[in-house]
């Protein structure tokens, strides 16, 4: 198995609401925010080749929205999901499977395009199967209202209406021999993170459970998650386990870090080491 960084560049939010109740003269000592008290962000995906499988997990935010939308969310960089695909030796075609950890609009709108620019959508990845879990599935097509606007049906109808889109599902053993599969509740209903066994290590991809290692701390929680206290639970028992056994956890939006692990300390779980993932 061998694992591939796949950069798609970078937006902006507003720290305010990636840090919940976690006052700025704190949050910014990591994350430092512009005139605007927006934040650089990453959308870092992970691509897994294993044997004739090749499996890439969320897809960035992609390109199909209007100038409007886009404006909102400052993209940058000169990374592209095809550049970084490229860049590792494949092409859209060769992808066999799509996992989403959930389908906020900057982890799966890179899965879907407009076609010769007709206004006609279809699936970047023609040879994949696309995969959410049905819990999840139901959450983001029946959205409410304080996550309707992350939800955007362009991005998320095409996997189901092109007969590509496939569930995960939690009670059986996963279609994925290459990870584990631990489902978290407090950002959004039924997101999945991966827990990868690669090098005698376990590399997990923490989505939104874990943005940047500025979210460390417990209670930096994003003011996004729909159940903040149920992410603090989630997070304390992600984390002692990750201190426990030195888990590589792979950051998606940390605009330094790629990834990091997790120690106790007096003062509880904080940041260990920092480092790329080809330093494994």
């Amino acid at each position: 198995m061998k694992l591939h960084v796949i950069d798609t560049g970078f937006f902006k939010l507003d720290g305010g609401a990636m840090f919940g109740v976690v006052p700025k003269t704190l949050w910014q000592r990591t994350n430092p925010a512009d005139d605007n008290n927006l934040c650089t962000w990453a959308m870092r995906c992970l691509l897994i080749e294993d044997g004739n499988r090749l499996i890439l997990i969320d897809n960035g935010i992609g390109d199909k929205q209007d100038a409007r939308f886009f404006s909102h969310y400052y993209l940058h960089g000169d990374a592209t999901l095809e550049k970084s695909l490229r860049a590792a030796g494949f092409s859209f075609a060769d992808v066999t499977d799509v996992f989403l950890t959930h389908l906020h609009f900057d982890h799966c709108g890179g899965g879907v395009r407009y076609k010769d620019g007709n206004g006609a959508l279809e699936l970047v990845f023609p040879n994949a199967t696309y995969w959410s879990n049905e819990d999840h599935w139901k959450w983001a097509t029946e959205p409410n209202a304080r996550e309707k606007a992350s939800f955007l049906k362009e991005n998320i109808l095409p996997m189901q209406e092109s007969g590509h889109l496939k569930y995960v599902q939690p009670s059986q053993p996963s279609p994925f021999s290459q990870f584990d599969i631990f489902y978290a509740d407090g950002h959004t209903d039924k997101m999945m993170v991966p827990v990868i066994p690669y090098k005698g290590r376990k590399v997990a991809f923490m989505a939104d459970l874990l943005p940047s290692t500025g979210h460390i701390p417990l209670p930096y929680v994003m003011g996004y998650d729909t159940r903040p206290l149920l992410t603090l639970d989630e997070k304390a028992r992600f984390l002692q386990q990750a201190a426990d056994e030195q888990y590589v956890l792979y950051l998606e939006h940390d605009s330094v870090n790629e990834c990091c692990t997790v120690q106790h300390t007096e003062k509880g779980i904080r940041l260990g080491e920092t480092f790329s993932l080809n330093e494994l």
